[in-house]
């Protein structure tokens, strides 16, 4: 059981307090060196303080006092594999399974290590074995899920999260989970709105937010994301940050593991007046720490994906929320305010589908930075069979997307389909994708499946052996996209009824495309057909797309970051945060 020092020890931590905390625990392991649970409990602050060598070191110091007790190995297992020694951490949750095989750690932590190096069978297995233990255990539903629909099994991991939540209705973050993966199929907007005005249901109502008042000062921004580095959202959210106003200050509320941190973060750190690392804090530490931040306006740029903190700002620690970039949907969390679309992802007539105000920055809501040292864009060579090509996450192709794509082949015979996901590594995802798009009509002998690319030029270089690339529906690709386009690829899309399903088209539109933008399944595959056997359009493109890129709203990185704070300040003067203030 835990002692007084653990429980004090894990509430310092949590509460912002972790080098008070290791100084407590490192005096009481320096007394006693061979104190199991001093030594343990040193090993996990180390490694929330970023201290990875020194957290190992004790960790495994931990295993050696105490060789047979499973949670040891287990917390070593955890950290090796945060930090990318999976195949040491897997083997260290089999010890501990062959000293207690109902420890349902273990095998919480093997199901999540086994989906991390594409063994989804193992993986399920495993969640499998954890959840016949621990039936209720929300973390382990939320992993279960998660592999179930990596291994394109969506509609049983969403079946999975809906019972949970039946029994368990309050379990907001395990509802977020629901929602994102309800867009790889899609609902109509009434069930969409629906499921989303649950999750709000579920969180406690927003408490009054600490009023500020700028009286001369800079309007003070405050950035809550988990991917303030080499992630698709940093390659948005730079303009907002490189070109912010001299009226502004920003600073960044980092939601990142330990070890996440990189050049790209390095290069957007001089760009904020101040960078706190806050992944450590939940709840009310997190909202406590935002309060105390004196922020006018909270950007964050996560919605319901992965890391995101949605539960974390039901209570309301600022003035004027805003959602951006990372989520292509309303939020349903009554404290968000405000979401950055276009005219185009969400026309007027969309308010009644999300809970917030849409601020609308047209012609575009998103803008590109591209990759440095990219390769140049080349043609394949001519006599090549046509290649069609998505380097979209395999979840997102769903039957109305293997139904377009079969038509497109059929339309140009010998045609063949290029498809790179991370994931396809993975023998059961490979032949679950393979035999929807079989079944759809594609011929398997017609598919390459890429998985992995050894760095990024490599990874666009692949778009060099692509003709025309397809979008998903309902859900578009926003990163592959501007990729492709990037690569002189030109990309075919189809225009959806909601946001998920509008992104491509804003983009294109964006970039002097709206030629490739369809109205339907057989528009796509004339469309895309068409453009495949043009090689004098092809050719084109493929030279100077990158420089009508560059000169077209997708890319105009000033003009983007000041439409967009000037509607974030116009929301703090005139909007929710004025009120907040006169409250």
């Amino acid at each position: 059981m835990p002692s007084d020092l653990w429980d004090r020890a894990m509430h310092d931590a949590d509460h912002g307090r972790l080098n008070e905390a290791l100084a407590r625990v490192r005096m009481r392991q320096r007394m006693k060196p061979r104190d199991p649970e001093a030594t343990e409990l040193l090993g996990l602050l180390l490694f929330r303080a970023g201290e990875v060598d020194q957290a190992i070191h004790f960790l495994q110091r931990g295993v050696e006092l105490l060789p047979n007790e499973p949670v040891h190995r287990h917390n070593l297992a955890n950290v090796l594999d945060r930090v990318g020694r999976t195949q040491e951490a897997i083997r260290l949750w089999d010890e501990c399974l062959r000293i207690n095989p109902d420890f349902v750690l273990a095998w919480m932590g093997l199901a999540t290590a086994c989906q991390s190096i594409d063994d989804s069978a193992r993986s399920i297995e495993a969640g499998e074995r954890g959840l016949a233990l621990a039936p209720g255990w929300v973390d382990l539903v939320r992993n279960h899920s998660n592999t179930l629909a990596r291994a394109g099994r969506v509609e049983e991991a969403a079946a999975l999260l809906r019972a949970h939540l039946s029994a368990h209705p309050e379990e907001a973050e395990l509802r977020s989970n629901l929602l994102m993966n309800l867009h790889y199929r899609g609902l109509d907007a009434a069930a969409m709105l629906a499921e989303h005005r649950a999750f709000g249901a579920a969180l406690p109502a927003a408490s009054p937010p600490s009023p500020t008042s700028l009286d001369g000062r800079k309007l003070r921004i405050g950035v809550l994301s988990a991917d303030l580095r080499g992630h698709s959202v940093a390659s948005f959210a730079d303009a907002l940050i490189r070109h912010a106003p001299k009226d502004v200050e920003l600073v960044a509320l980092s939601t990142a593991a330990p070890g996440q941190s990189d050049d790209t973060t390095a290069g957007l750190k001089p760009f904020f007046a101040k960078w706190l690392d806050v992944g450590g804090l939940r709840g009310d530490a997190l909202d406590a720490c935002i309060r105390a931040e004196r922020i006018d306006v909270l950007l964050e740029l996560s919605g319901h994906s992965g890391g995101n903190r949605l539960t974390d700002l039901a209570r309301k620690p600022a003035p004027v929320i805003v959602s951006a970039i990372g989520y292509p949907d309303t939020t349903g969390l009554p404290a968000v305010d405000a979401r950055i679309v276009d005219s185009i992802t969400d026309p007027p007539g969309s308010e009644s589908r999300c809970t917030e105000h849409l601020v609308r920055i047209d012609p575009c809501f998103l803008c590109y930075r591209p990759p440095e040292l990219a390769p140049e864009p080349v043609l394949p060579p001519e006599g090549a069979p046509i290649t069609f090509g998505s380097f979209n996450n395999h979840q997102k192709i769903a039957p109305e997307t293997a139904e377009s794509w079969a038509r497109t082949l059929r339309t140009v015979p010998g045609s063949r389909l290029l498809l790179k996901s991370p994931g396809l590594g993975d023998p059961m995802v490979r032949d679950g994708l393979v035999a929807r798009l079989s079944a759809a009509g594609i011929p398997a002998d017609a598919i390459e499946l890429v998985a992995f690319a050894k760095g990024r030029a490599e990874h666009l270089a692949l778009y060099n052996r692509v003709h025309v690339a397809l979008d998903t529906m309902p859900y578009n690709g926003t990163t592959t996209t501007c990729e492709a386009l990037w690569m002189g690829v030109p990309l075919v899309t189809t225009l959806g009824d909601h946001h998920a399903a509008r992104v491509s088209a804003s983009l294109l539109h964006a970039a002097g495309l709206g030629d490739l933008v369809a109205t339907g399944p057989d528009a796509f595959a004339k469309i895309a057909a068409q453009l495949a056997l043009d090689r004098s359009r092809l050719a084109s493109l493929r030279e100077g797309l990158r420089a009508q890129l560059l000169a077209s709203a997708l890319l105009d990185a000033k003009r983007y970051a000041t439409q967009v704070h000037a509607a974030l300040r116009e929301l703090f003067t005139k909007g929710p945060g004025a009120q907040a203030r006169a409250g």
